[in-house]
């Protein structure tokens, strides 16, 4: 990095250890640290004092600080609802922005929509430039999932937001091309100041070289949220599908849900409790377990708010070496999959688009070249050190030239 030495506040509406954090905000730090930029982080903790003692919390920041990160927390709050996120929101201004004067933090970079709130309020006070990384169209994911009212004063009032953030903001992230598109065609942003980031993988803790042995029985495997936009009795009804073609078939699911409500989805689909697992693992233990999984899955709602997604599920699953079955409309997920050949994409979910989709990849994992391919795939694509360390510094280098421009 060149010029004066940028240091960011990264403001992210979650706590440390929330799995997200750990394999979607953290690994990028690291690489947007050991690009030179300062980086300093703030996360919100639920119940700080009953989750942290104060040895663990001082543990955590000496290890962070090692990594190039200096991390601060304040407590999140959950009810009631709006004027708890509100009251979140002014203490996260607040704090920003006694830390920007104190520390001569210059940029606020803002992962979603609530930290973005903070950073335009801090931004009033101080001469900090905004990275608005979105992850997602906010307001349109919660109508999809029936939370609210399209219209309704919650969803005008967070599109009002994401409108101001894509104005004020120096520069913007996005996961997909789709997004990037369809920001420039409606006037929203110019094109060179959109940075399009996958959710990305870390190759550092694959063995690229190991060919892990696969499970006994055929082994489907799901990774991730199995309520809201997913689409968890399709997924059921595929792998009966499954079942008809191969007999010993299992379905793995890898979930912090509860099992009960997998049960309840499976149960009246006739789906025996002998043929599926849920259970909950680290982040860490994922990667094992898809490895030794035969085929994965990934059904979520079409939605227009799905142009923003990035499941971050189908990047691990083509870096374990194991194709997968997906749904055309998910981000650019469907064009990357056929393109590399290394999946299946659904546009029905008819008995006979199902029946179709387990036959063609039944035939797919024939290819002797499949596994080699969707490694590559993934390589390719979602490397977290060549792609996300990569572009994530090209946004902070253009954030730089801006400070010497302004300064000159």
């Amino acid at each position: 990095m060149s010029g004066n030495r940028l240091h960011t506040l990264y403001l992210c509406y979650f706590g440390l250890r929330e799995p997200l954090v750990q394999t979607q905000v953290l690994p990028y730090l690291r690489q947007i640290s050991n690009g030179g930029v300062k980086v300093s982080l703030l996360t919100f903790e639920p119940n700080p004092s009953e989750k942290w003692t104060e040895e663990q919390a001082a543990a955590e920041k000496r290890k962070l600080s090692g990594e190039g990160i200096e991390w601060h927390f304040l407590t999140y709050h959950k009810r009631p609802s709006v004027p708890a996120t509100l009251y979140d929101v002014l203490c996260g201004a607040w704090f920003s922005l006694k830390l920007a004067r104190r520390e001569k933090i210059n940029v606020l970079h803002a992962r979603a929509h609530i930290p973005l709130m903070m950073a335009l309020t801090t931004k009033l006070l101080t001469r900090c430039q905004i990275i608005f990384d979105i992850r997602g169209l906010l307001a349109e994911e919660y109508v999809d999932s029936g939370i609210w009212q399209e219209n309704s004063i919650p969803f005008r009032l967070v599109k009002k937001l994401e409108r101001l953030g894509l104005k004020h903001s120096e520069q913007v992230v996005v996961l997909t091309d789709k997004m990037r598109n369809y920001l420039v065609r409606h006037n929203l942003r110019e094109a060179n100041s959109i940075e399009v980031i996958p959710c990305c993988v870390d190759f550092s803790r694959i063995n690229l070289r190991a060919a892990a042995a696969k499970s006994e029985r055929f082994e489907l495997i799901y990774a991730g949220s199995v309520t809201g936009l997913y689409m968890l009795e399709e997924m059921g009804k595929l792998f009966l599908e499954l079942k008809k073609r191969q007999p010993d078939a299992f379905f793995r699911i890898l979930t912090g849900s509860s099992p009960d409500v997998v049960g309840k989805i499976f149960e009246p689909l006739g789906i025996d409790s002998t043929d599926f697992l849920v259970q909950k693992v680290s982040p860490h233990e994922v990667l094992n377990f898809l490895q030794k999984a035969h085929l994965a899955i990934s059904f979520r709602q079409p939605t227009f708010s799905q142009i923003a997604s990035s499941p971050t599920k189908v990047p691990e699953y083509l870096a374990a070496a194991v194709p997968v079955i997906s749904n055309r409309g998910i981000g650019d997920t469907d064009s990357m999959i056929e393109k590399n050949r290394v999946g299946i994409i659904l546009d029905n979910f008819e008995e006979k688009d199902l029946t179709a989709a387990v036959d063609n990849a039944l035939n797919l994992l024939t290819d002797v070249e499949l596994s080699d391919r969707c490694v590559q795939t993934a390589l390719e694509n979602f490397d977290l050190e060549k792609i996300g360390g990569v572009r994530y510094l090209r946004v902070y280098e253009r954030l730089n030239q801006n400070s010497r421009l302004t300064k000159a």
